[in-house]
């Protein structure tokens, strides 16, 4: 083809690690996927909003520094620093975008589903182009009835990937999610509240998402 026409770019991720872990963590923790998944995203780690207030549970497997997003009381339902941490995000994405999609594993997978919906809303990333879809691993919802009310007033359109562990202790919340989004593509696992590798079937899926997302891509070029 003599023109640029049809040429598919790598879709460019933002990537929204755990709980007092970091972006090189998550960076590592995400390396274990094969080739053909990795080559095909621009995928970028930055770290959290705030240093880790506290210990982390991947001491003595990670090497610090490790940051948090976010703070949260013991029943998860109020939050501390949330809008200092959209305002992070949105900052942080002026600055190195634009991105197409969030990627997110725990902590950052809550945030990751939420800020879609809640730049659906108007109510966050109000200044940087559309999420056009997720991929959400040990996901789950926001407690704080303030944050979900903006976050799932309405259905999570973009088309989301979802990993599911059958011994992650968040498995019924990132189900919960799971009902929220229109078009989800849903990846089981056997392991807990981790980053599993692929298997056959779970890489199958995951590139059916690539594809996926890059016809959307495409088709919105084309507009």
């Amino acid at each position: 083809m003599g023109s640029e026409a049809g040429i598919v770019r790598k879709p460019r991720v933002l990537c929204l690690h755990g709980f007092r872990t970091s972006g090189e963590i998550l960076k590592k923790q995400i390396g274990k996927w094969p080739q053909q998944v990795l080559e095909n995203l621009d995928l970028v780690f930055p770290n959290g909003a705030h240093p880790a207030q506290g210990k982390s549970d991947v001491e003595g497997i990670f090497d610090p520094p490790y940051y948090e997003w976010f703070q949260f009381n013991k029943e998860f339902t109020e939050y501390t620093n949330f809008d200092k941490c959209l305002a992070y995000i949105e900052d942080y994405m002026i600055k190195h975008g634009p991105f197409d999609g969030l990627l997110g594993f725990s902590q950052g997978a809550i945030l990751s589903a939420g800020l879609a919906g809640m730049q659906a809303k108007g109510v966050a990333l109000t200044k940087v182009p559309k999420i056009k879809f997720l991929i959400i691993v040990g996901g789950a919802m926001f407690k704080a009835p303030s944050v979900a009310e903006n976050a799932y007033s309405s259905p999570i359109r973009c088309p989301s990937l979802h990993f599911l562990g059958e011994t992650d202790f968040l498995k019924p919340y990132g189900l919960e999610l799971l009902e929220k989004c229109v078009d989800p593509f849903v990846i089981h696992h056997p392991k807990g509240h981790t980053i599993p590798r692929l298997d056959e079937k779970g890489l199958e899926t995951m590139l059916s998402f690539i594809e996926r997302i890059q016809k959307t891509l495409l088709d919105e070029e084309e507009k």
